[in-house]
């Protein structure tokens, strides 16, 4: 358990004049308020706070940021106020824990609409002081240093949340001791069995690397001192979880990472950087296309470094980083490393640029209205792998990886978007599907009679232009939808000698409207014209009596009625709609339990999606509808597995053993055995809900010399 002298003997060693009276009065504080309360590790609670703080002090934040962290769960967990913070620690301190609290209070395992109004309530509450989250990542860190207390359940549940959430935004802050930390220990929980081979696996490497790692190390120091260069060699291990991602990513094994340990060059200023790299060159023999210059081209967190691969000693590739010691601590402390609020100085306009991507999420959180839109911008801007490319003028644009002159168009200015004829890069002319490159110069031509295009939303990457294109789009086809949703229903009426012109006129018009969920007849139309609600509905409600108009009736996308459908709903409800045939996809396989949503297709019905299925991003918003699981129809649903073990007699047997013991259904196997001496399966297997599902793959884990299970999409 931490001391609160260790905690101020950390503050006294970064800021020796602070006054600390503050820290110890929150601390006095804690102690009384969550005094007889204990952790589920037995230890008393205080044991938490004080932890907090300490990561707070490791961070070397300034005396409100550490009393809040002795403070933070005190709203939540007791009777204090936050007027009572306000009024003993000041409105700076009191405002921190208020939103600590908020953060905390927010479920991020739930519904997609909940999950983005929840991100949006995060956002809010960090974007009033940065330090709001700083204090969360420390309160999460240490959760997840003690997450062994919890159940099974509830750890993956809060480890899935962690590398979700607060991993990227530790990435994006630059606090990269806390986002690697955080990732390994979601990792032992998420996929347990893969965390503990590998990280024997790599144990086992490191030992027998120990001396070709002094050795590598030696060679540098030695070439850097005959150029007159002083400077300092580690030779660090990748971290676990990155390891496994590339594993992932690239589908090998480890014995195809020849990376496992990164070297670090640290020097004393930018120029002697560049000379190391030249030296380094001189003695291995680089990797093309493996040079990334983030000192002139710093990353948005202010990463700064030069990274390098080369053919080292006995011709394996090893990654070299170089950068100076400010550089090396920014990359450790990112934002802490110049922290704003120290000695009251204020924002400075270069270090202010790390937060534009928190700019850029408010902006969306205010614009955009459809959850799946407003999530996957959030998205994009925490897992950016970016891209620097300049305009004619040399301004430099930063962009997601894979970005198209459609995303550059759409930076410079929505008009010039949404008219992009072509663009030019490096001089020449380029498709508009082109991916920027590092240094491209980019400029646009337009043209006033080009307009977007659908096809755009398959080549554009970033947030701000997917969310314009979709504008526009929306904006057009609702006049379409409009024209054809009334010349459909005009037909219809036709048919039952009914004047449609004086029906649009009529109150009954305003009423039917309210009935399907809509604020007027207009937007009924433009459902009809989608797709969404047929003529014959509208017709057949006109027409019935006012006694059948009170029976509950089949209507448009409504919160408060559902039914229940026949042979052909799968098990399956949709809000409001009535007579729909559902399929389930065949990409994703959903089974009860799983969230899901639903797409309407032209003259198949409504097909049934996973949540987090590759292809529902690039379904139209528009044909989207909200479904639910009918929890009382019971039967047997697909699901493919892909199954790694280690080649040896019997595994087949054994995990079809497995599969049959957990009560499920074997439709389909596939057998794969590959150079590495490991087999993959792939079974197809009939489960009754996702629950099921996690009782076959726990059985097929516990498998003697089963390496990975997870649930894979079919297409």
């Amino acid at each position: 358990m931490v001391r609160i002298n260790e905690i101020l003997d950390q503050v006294n060693s970064y800021m020796p004049d602070a006054d600390t009276g503050l820290i110890q009065k929150a601390y006095i504080y804690s102690a009384k308020v969550h005094a007889g309360q204990t952790r589920l590790s037995g230890e008393p609670y205080l044991s938490h706070p004080l932890a907090t703080a300490f990561i707070l002090a490791q961070l070397k934040l300034d005396v409100a940021s550490i009393a809040a962290g002795l403070l933070h769960d005190t709203i939540e967990d007791t009777l204090t106020t936050y007027e009572e913070l306000q009024e003993m620690f000041g409105s700076d301190v009191a405002e921190i824990v208020d939103g600590v609290t908020k953060i905390s209070q927010i479920e991020f395992q739930s519904k997609i609409h909940k999950q983005a109004e929840n991100i949006r309530k995060m956002i809010l509450a960090m974007s009033k002081d940065i330090r709001v989250l700083l204090v969360k990542l420390a309160d999460r860190l240490h959760n997840m240093r003690t997450l062994n207390f919890q159940r099974e359940e509830k750890q993956v549940k809060i480890a899935r949340e962690t590398l979700d959430i607060y991993a990227p935004l530790a990435s994006r802050l630059g606090i990269d001791w806390i986002k690697r930390e955080l990732e390994d220990l979601s990792f032992s929980y998420i996929h347990p069995a893969e965390y503990e081979a590998l990280s024997k696996e790599v144990e086992a490497r490191l030992g027998q690397r120990k001396a070709y790692v002094e050795e590598v190390k030696e060679i540098i120091s030695r070439k850097m001192a005959e150029y007159g260069l002083s400077c300092h060699v580690l030779g660090r291990p990748k971290h676990l979880f990155s390891i496994f991602r590339k594993m992932r990513r690239r589908n090998v094994t480890l014995d195809e990472i020849y990376d496992l340990i990164a070297f670090r060059i640290i020097l004393n200023t930018p120029k002697e950087c560049y000379e190391a790299l030249g030296i380094v060159h001189s003695v291995w023999k680089p990797v093309p296309g493996r040079f990334k210059d983030y000192i002139s081209l710093p990353k948005a967190n202010m990463y700064q470094s030069l990274h390098t691969t080369v053919i080292g000693p006995y011709g394996e590739r090893m990654e070299i980083q170089i950068r100076t010691e400010e550089m090396d601590r920014i990359a450790s402390e990112g934002i802490a490393a110049h922290w704003l609020y120290k000695e009251g100085k204020v924002v400075q306009k270069e270090q202010a640029k790390q937060f534009d991507w928190l700019t850029q999420l408010m902006e969306w959180q205010k614009e955009l209205e459809d959850p799946r839109e407003f999530l996957e911008s959030v998205r994009m801007d925490l897992f950016p792998n970016e891209v620097y490319v300049l305009t004619p003028d040399g301004e430099i644009k930063e962009f997601p990886s894979g970005a198209t002159p459609v995303d550059f168009a759409y930076a410079i200015h929505t008009e010039v978007g949404h008219h992009c004829a072509g663009a030019k890069v490096n001089g020449r002319m380029v498709p508009l599907k082109y991916q920027l490159q590092n240094g491209d110069v980019v400029e646009i031509i337009t043209s006033k009679h080009h307009v977007p295009s659908r096809d755009w939303l398959k080549i554009a990457k970033t947030s701000r232009a997917r969310a314009r294109i979709r504008q526009w789009i929306k904006t057009e086809e609702r006049e379409k939808s409009l024209a054809l949703g009334r010349e459909l229903c005009a037909k219809e009426f036709r048919k039952r000698r009914i004047d449609f012109n004086e029906f649009l006129k009529s109150e009954a018009a305003a009423e039917i409207a309210s009935a399907f969920s809509f604020q007027n007849i207009e937007d009924l139309m433009i459902a009809v014209g989608y797709g969404k609600i047929s003529p014959t509905q509208i017709a057949g409600k006109l027409e019935r009596s006012d006694e059948q108009a009170k029976e509950p009736e089949p209507a448009g996308i409504t919160q408060e009625e559902s039914r229940q459908h026949g042979a052909g709903s799968q098990g399956v409800l949709i809000h409001g709609h009535d007579d729909i045939m559902i399929h389930l996809g065949k990409c994703c396989t959903p089974v009860p339990g799983d969230e899901v949503i639903g797409y309407i297709t032209r003259g198949r019905g409504v097909t049934v999606h996973r949540a987090n299925c590759p292809n529902v991003a690039n379904l139209d918003p528009e044909r989207q509808i909200e479904v639910k699981w009918d929890i009382k129809q019971e039967g047997g649903y697909p699901v493919r597995l892909a199954v790694t073990t280690a080649d040896q007699k019997g595994m087949l047997a054994a995990v079809s053993n497995a599969i049959s013991a957990a009560e499920a259904n074997i439709i389909e196997a596939k057998v794969t055995t590959s150079p590495d001496q490991r087999a993959n399966f792939t079974f197809t297997v009939e489960v009754s809900d996702s629950s099921h599902l996690r009782k076959v793959m726990s059985g097929i884990r516990k498998v003697d010399g089963v390496l990975r299970v997870e649930r894979t999409n079919s297409g």
